[in-house]
C-alpha cells in the first residue's frame, strides 16, 4: 500500500466517528452597503426546528462561501473544493468577499448574500462578533449558517465545522518545535489577525502546553501579527528576528504567515540557525522544505475541509440536520459525521509534512 494510501486510510479512520465536522468563484456579488434593518422573525424561526435524518438533499441549493479574504491561497483551495462538492448534489456554489482580512470587511458581503436570498452562507470569520448582527438578520430570512475554518461567536451560526481539535492544533505545533530545536530557546509566534478565532484559540493551547515542565527551557518571547498579508508577514519575520537576536524558533500556524516567513529566512543569514514550523501547504512550502529552511509542518486536507463544510450546509437547508449535538449526517465520500457539543464538527487530526513524504501531496 502506498505511503499516500496509507494516509488516506488514516485520515477517514481518525475522522470516522469524531465529532463530525478556502479562489476562483462562480460568479461574485458587488460589495454593496445595505440598509441594517432587522427583519421579523418568521413562524418557523421562533419554534425549535426538528431533523429529518431521512430527508433527501434538496437539488438546486444556493450555497455562498465567504472567506477571511479573497486572495488567501489556502482560502482558496477551501472554497474551490466545497464549490465543486456543490455540484454532486446538484447544488450551486460560489465565492464572495473582501480583499482585506479586517473585522468589519465581511459585514456588507453577509448584507448582500442576504438579500440574494442564499440557503446556507459559509463563512470563515475574521471576527467572531462582528458579523454577528448580520448573520442573525440572515437566520431570520431562514438562511442557514456555517462556520468554516475561522469560528463566529456560536449564538450567530447553526454549525462550525473545525478543520482539527482546536487544542490538537496548538499543542501540536509546540510539540513540533520543541522536537525540532531540542526543548530550548527563545520562540515566537507570528499570527494572522489580532481578532481571528482560530488563531487565538490555538495560540492559548501553545501558552498552556508551553506551561509545562518539559518545556521550562523555552521562552516565548512574542506574538506578532502579519494580518494574513504576505508583505506584512514577511516584514514582521524580519522584524522578530531583528529584535531578538537569539530566537531560536517561529511558529506561525497561519499558511500565508508561514510562506512569507520562510520566504525570507531562506535568502537570510538566519537560514539554518532559527526554526520555522507552522501551518502551510505542501505546494506552499515544498521549496522552502527541499532548500532546507522548513524541516517539518503541519496542515489537514483543506479539500477536504471544503467539502465537508458543503455537505453540512447542504444537510442543513434539506432539514437532515439542525446543528442539534448527537444528530448525523452523510458528507459524500467523507461517510457518516456526527455533531458535537456547542455544534461543532471535527474534521480530522492534523498531518506533519517533512521531505520524505510532501511529494506525495499536491494542494
Amino acid at each position: 500500500m502506498s505511503r499516500r494510501s496509507r494516509f488516506a486510510r488514516a485520515w477517514l479512520t481518525a475522522t470516522a466517528g469524531a465529532l463530525a465536522l478556502s479562489l476562483t468563484a462562480c460568479g461574485g456579488t458587488t460589495k454593496e452597503s445595505v440598509a441594517s434593518q432587522a427583519p421579523a422573525a418568521s413562524a418557523s424561526a421562533s419554534a425549535p426546528a426538528s431533523a429529518n435524518p431521512g430527508a433527501p438533499l434538496k437539488e438546486g441549493l444556493k450555497l455562498a462561501f465567504l472567506p477571511k479574504q479573497i486572495n488567501n491561497p489556502y482560502e482558496t483551495i477551501v472554497d474551490d473544493a466545497g464549490i465543486e462538492a456543490a455540484k454532486e448534489f446538484r447544488g450551486e456554489a460560489k465565492e464572495v468577499g473582501p480583499s482585506d482580512a479586517s473585522a468589519s470587511s465581511q459585514v456588507s458581503y453577509i448584507n448582500t448574500l442576504a438579500q440574494q436570498g442564499q440557503d446556507a452562507i459559509l463563512i470563515a470569520a475574521n471576527d467572531p462578533n462582528a458579523v454577528c448582527g448580520p448573520l442573525e438578520q440572515a437566520r431570520q430570512k431562514g438562511i442557514k449558517i456555517v462556520a468554516y475554518d475561522s469560528d463566529t461567536s456560536k449564538e450567530c451560526r447553526d454549525i462550525f465545522i473545525n478543520q482539527a481539535s482546536s487544542e490538537d492544533v496548538g499543542r501540536s505545533q509546540v510539540q513540533l518545535l520543541s522536537e525540532l530545536i531540542g526543548g530550548e530557546g527563545e520562540i515566537a509566534i507570528l499570527s494572522a489577525t489580532a481578532n481571528a478565532t482560530n488563531q487565538n484559540t490555538w495560540i492559548e493551547f501553545m501558552q498552556d502546553e508551553l506551561k509545562k515542565p518539559e518545556y521550562a527551557k523555552m521562552k516565548l518571547v512574542k506574538i506578532a501579527y502579519g494580518d494574513d498579508d504576505d508583505q506584512k508577514s514577511f516584514q514582521q519575520t524580519q522584524g522578530l528576528l531583528a529584535a531578538y537576536p537569539d530566537l531560536k524558533g517561529i511558529i506561525s500556524p497561519t499558511t500565508v504567515g508561514v510562506s512569507a516567513a520562510a520566504r525570507y529566512i531562506s535568502s537570510s543569514k538566519y537560514k539554518g540557525k532559527v526554526t520555522l514550523t507552522g501551518l502551510g501547504t505542501p505546494n506552499q512550502m515544498r521549496k522552502f522544505v527541499k532548500d532546507g529552511t522548513v524541516a517539518k509542518f503541519a496542515l489537514w486536507n483543506p479539500k477536504d475541509l471544503g467539502y465537508l463544510a458543503a455537505y453540512a450546509a447542504a444537510a442543513l437547508a434539506s432539514g437532515q440536520i439542525t446543528g442539534a449535538e448527537g444528530e448525523k449526517f452523510t458528507a459524500g465520500k467523507l461517510g457518516e459525521r456526527t455533531i458535537g457539543a456547542d455544534g461543532e464538527i471535527i474534521l480530522g487530526p492534523p498531518f506533519t509534512f517533512d521531505k520524505s513524504n510532501i511529494d506525495e501531496y499536491d494542494f
